[in-house]
């Protein structure tokens, strides 16, 4: 367990918060499996009607911890069983609606958790990004498909392989996020959301998300970017990536076979 994700459910609303302020929130192994084990328990407690995801501090998160990422590229351990990946399996079929507050950085899986999300509301001075190339990794949560789906080929891949970033205002203009608010806005309109919907009746919500969102057709895709997710991650390009990281350099793929 880790003290770095807390969870309160009050009203019908399970509030999973990462609080790691002083990494930006970056999420690692153990954090992920809290979060896969609350929303598990989520999709099948009568007592849980909506999911809110907050970050503590000034960001919502700085996506996966490199540290974790270095320790499974070293160690020989299969990709496939990092935590990471119930959290998808978990996100993919999650039929009751989630919420999200963003403020400050949001950041590889930062982002593409909102793609997964119904209702976000986000800081206008937000910063999303989805950098994976820059770390020689591939796109994971189905952000492949559901990114491009929101905001057009152009603008996902300038995100996705050239590591664009775009502000709150983008967020909401593009499609991504419902509304882009003053900061200490943010959380109480999630919140206020987050308690609407767990007032309207359960099983029609469920129904209405069933029918907007394909949960085994995005789990398959899933697998497939997981595969290369995880193949790269132990690739030479992914060893320079990380390497250039810890050193705090530009990472030179010239030499890279």
């Amino acid at each position: 367990m880790t003290d770095h994700v807390q969870t309160a459910l009050q009203g019908g609303v399970l509030t999973i918060r990462f609080a790691r302020p002083d990494k930006k929130n970056a999420i690692t192994d153990a954090m992920y499996r809290v979060v896969a084990e609350a929303l598990e328990d989520a999709a099948t407690s009568e007592r849980v009607r909506v999911v809110l995801f907050e970050g503590e501090g000034d960001s919502f998160s700085a996506g996966n911890d490199i540290g974790d990422f270095v320790q499974i590229a070293t160690s020989g351990r299969p990709a496939g069983e990092a935590a990471v990946f119930r959290v998808l399996k978990a996100l993919a079929h999650f039929d009751k609606p989630a919420v999200a507050a963003v403020k400050g950085s949001a950041v590889g899986i930062g982002t593409t958790l909102l793609l997964n999300c119904d209702l976000v509301y986000v800081a206008e001075d937000a910063r999303l990004s989805t950098p994976f190339v820059n770390l020689a990794l591939a796109p994971e949560a189905a952000s492949s498909l559901l990114l491009p789906a929101r905001i057009g080929h152009a603008r996902a891949f300038a995100m996705f392989a050239l590591g664009e970033r775009i502000d709150g205002v983008a967020a909401a203009a593009w499609g991504i996020a419902n509304a882009a608010l003053p900061a200490d806005q943010v959380e109480p309109a999630a919140r206020a959301a987050a308690a609407a919907l767990a007032k309207r009746p359960p099983e029609s919500l469920r129904l209405t998300k069933r029918l907007m969102r394909d949960g085994a057709a995005l789990w398959a895709h899933m697998e497939k970017e997981n595969a290369a997710f995880g193949g790269q991650l132990t690739s030479p390009e992914a060893r320079e990536a990380f390497m250039a990281f810890a050193e705090r350099r530009e990472p030179d793929f010239s030499k890279v076979p």
